[in-house]
This record gives structure tokens, C-alpha cells and sequence, in this order.
């Protein structure tokens, strides 16, 4: 297939639209199911950049959730213990396999944001994704490949209307890459940089011990970033990306953002969250909408008299301040990349308060001097890599 007819484009009032290959080939996408529009196809594309090349950087499947051209969540195929089985509410599947882990890992360290997202797999989707995936509020997915017991369960999802994609793992784009904005042609070479482990060979910092696995999150995060609106910035964990902050335009807001993200993961962990007790018939999104309110700000949203009634079978204690700064203290070994140099050291008090003992970001800051101080001042690593990554 050269061209395939989309519904609309961004917007229900954007026609015509279509997808097509400019040099007249085909498509290197098959559709298997459904009728994926215009920015599942972005969400797509996107999507299988990024899987792809943390496949190729780490060796293991990997996965993420995107939404509106942002992935809410990125993580690798490492497995799952029982705490982030319980509150990625996969505790109940039994063993997954490592590309299930990847996405129950993508998934589930931002569930608010992944509600309703399009999935990216490494490798060929298997049973144990797709039962995964099929219990999900999802708009589709794309693998370069599906077993058949795994097609047979994603085809019967949302009536037989899920959007599901296969892509040619062998192709490549062109170098030169082209977009239209106001009807003006954009042209630039295609980001084809690799990230590896010599980017992180320039620490800047007295501490300069990165182990393995920390290493393995400075590439998560970064190749993270490389498809995430900017401004961005990501905190990384354990193999997976725990709070992405995307398109803001100012680089503390876009930490405060990220790291109150780790942070609500990591609260999710604790056990006055874990014990909840709620209504049997309160479905997996209204429970994720429920402790997202309980551990914030407005917790008497659903603690009212009235209100969690309808959530609860016994009426939680307050989760206090005191008790969830006292709880974030155990957050430890933290990754973040940061898309381009951080200008100012408030952004390295604010990712200390979340954890953070490794950095990656660009540098180049006329203030590098006084950001080296602070990570310095908490026994930080950071390396400047030197290559900056906006994506828009």
C-alpha cells in the first residue's frame, strides 16, 4: 500500500487526510485491524522510534504508552516485583513475559496520563502483551510482528475496532526529513544520533561512579527525550521512566512537573496506599483516579462524608504531609536527563527532593559552574553529554 485515506486530521474539521511515502513506495506499515487516524499514526511512528532504539541501546524489549506525541511512559522488559505488580494492577496475570513486564512498566508509572494511549512494542506482541493490553483502556498498537493467539485477543477488543499496526522492523527513512507548517516547507536531516555509552563518559562531577544500571537509565532517559515534546525532563528508576515532564516552556517547571510524577509513583508504593480497600465493583481507572486525589493535595475529594462511600469499603486515614515526606525520603538512586543544559541549580534541589543521584543533560550553561556545585553539594554523578534533543 502507497497512500492510506485517513478519516481526518488533527482536528474533525482537518480534511482531506492521509498518510503516503512522497517518493512513491510503499507504506512500510500494514494495518490489521481497525482504522487508526491521524495522530495514532504520530503517536505510532513516534512510538516505534523510541522502542526501537532502546531495544538496540539496553538488548532488552522494551516498550512505551504515548499520548497526544509525548510517551507518558517508557520502560524495558526487566521483571516485576510483587509492590509494582500490585499497583500496576497486574498481580493477578501470574509471570509475565519480559515484553509484557516492559509494558506493564510503561504503562503503569503514570496511569492518569497513559488512560486511553497507543502502545509501541520492541518486538513481536505475544499472549502474555496482549492480555495485558486488552484489559486497558488503549487506542492501539504497533509491533513488528503479533502471534496469532495474541492477534486473536487484540482483534476482539472495543468491539473489534482496536487499531492494530504492524511495521517493517527493516525499514529506514530517508536522511532528509520535510514537514509543512503555514504552508511552508521545513527541511532537516533526520535525528538519526545514537545513544550509547560514550555519551556519558564526560563527568562533570567529583563523584564519577555509574553503575551498570544506572547507566542503562541514563539511556532510558534520553531516548526518552529524543521523542518527547520539548522542553522535557525525565526521571528514570529500576529500568523504567517514573515521570516525564513534556512541553513545558520553562526547565524548572518541566522538573517540578516530572519529578511530582516520581514522586506520585513512588507514594503509590507505600503501604497506607497499598491497603486501600476499595469497592469490589470500582473498576482499575477510577481506582487510579482515587489515589491520584488521595495522595494529593485535594485528598478530601474522595474522603468526604458522601464521597468515600462510593470508592471504599472503610474510610481511609489521611495520608498527611508529614507521612509523605517522610515516605519520599526512601526514594533513592534516582536517574534524570534533562533534553537541553539546565540553566539554573534550582533545578538540581528540586530532583534532589525526588531521589535523584544521576544526571545526564547536555551542558553548556553559562552557569554550568554553580549547577556542577549543587549536584556536587549531594554526592550527585552527572556527565554532560554535549548533544542537545528538542523534539517538535
Amino acid at each position: 500500500m502507497k497512500e492510506l485515506e485517513l478519516k481526518y486530521g488533527c482536528n474533525p474539521n482537518q480534511k482531506p487526510s492521509r498518510i503516503y511515502m512522497e517518493d512513491g513506495s510503499e507504506l512500510p506499515v500494514t494495518v490489521l485491524n481497525g482504522k487508526p487516524g491521524y495522530i495514532n499514526f504520530l503517536d505510532a511512528f513516534n512510538g516505534w522510534q523510541l522502542v526501537s532504539e532502546l531495544k538496540e541501546a539496553t538488548g532488552l524489549p522494551a516498550a512505551t504508552s504515548f499520548k497526544h506525541v509525548s510517551p507518558a511512559g517508557a520502560a524495558v522488559g526487566l521483571p516485576l516485583d510483587k509492590t509494582l505488580a500490585k499497583i500496576y494492577w497486574v498481580d493477578d496475570l501470574g509471570e509475565l513475559s519480559p515484553l509484557a513486564c516492559a509494558y506493564a512498566r510503561a504503562r503503569g508509572a503514570d496511569r492518569m496520563s497513559s488512560f486511553g494511549d497507543f502502545i509501541a512494542l520492541s518486538d513481536e506482541c505475544d499472549e502474555d502483551a496482549a492480555r495485558l493490553i486488552k484489559r486497558e483502556v488503549s487506542d492501539g498498537v504497533i509491533a513488528p510482528g503479533f502471534t496469532e493467539a495474541a492477534l486473536n485477543l487484540l482483534k476482539a477488543k472495543k468491539n473489534g475496532n482496536y487499531n492494530i499496526i504492524q511495521i517493517d522492523s527493516a525499514y529506514k527513512p530517508a536522511a532528509i526529513e520535510k514537514k509543512q507548517v503555514f504552508g511552508i516547507t521545513f527541511e532537516q536531516g533526520h535525528n538519526d544520533l545514537a545513544i550509547g555509552d560514550s555519551l556519558f563518559e564526560n563527568i562533570v562531577t567529583v563523584n564519577k561512579e555509574i553503575p551498570k544500571e544506572a547507566l542503562i537509565d541514563m539511556k532510558i532517559a534520553m531516548i526518552t527525550l529524543k521523542y518527547t515534546q520539548s522542553n522535557s525532563v525525565c526521571y528514570v528508576k529500576g529500568g523504567q521512566a517514573i515521570g516525564i515532564g513534556a512541553g513545558q516552556q520553562s526547565r524548572i517547571h518541566c522538573t517540578r512537573l516530572a519529578g511530582s510524577k516520581a514522586d506520585n509513583w513512588y507514594l503509590r508504593q507505600c503501604p497506607k496506599v497499598l491497603d486501600l480497600q476499595f469497592l469490589d465493583t470500582l473498576g482499575r481507572a477510577d481506582r487510579d483516579n482515587t489515589i491520584d486525589v488521595y495522595i494529593g493535595d485535594e485528598y478530601e475529594d474522595v474522603l468526604r462524608d458522601g464521597e468515600w462511600q462510593k470508592r471504599f469499603k472503610v474510610k481511609p486515614e489521611v495520608f498527611t504531609r508529614e507521612e509523605k515526606k517522610e515516605w519520599l525520603k526512601g526514594n533513592k538512586d534516582v536517574t534524570l536527563g534533562s533534553d537541553a543544559f539546565f540553566p539554573f541549580s534550582d533545578n538540581i534541589e528540586r530532583a534532589y527532593k525526588s531521589g535523584v543521584k544521576y544526571i545526564a543533560e547536555p551542558g553548556g550553561s553559562v552557569r554550568d559552574d554553580a549547577v556542577i556545585e549543587c549536584a556536587d553539594k549531594y554526592g550527585m554523578v552527572m556527565a554532560f553529554t554535549g548533544i542537545r534533543l528538542f523534539h517538535h
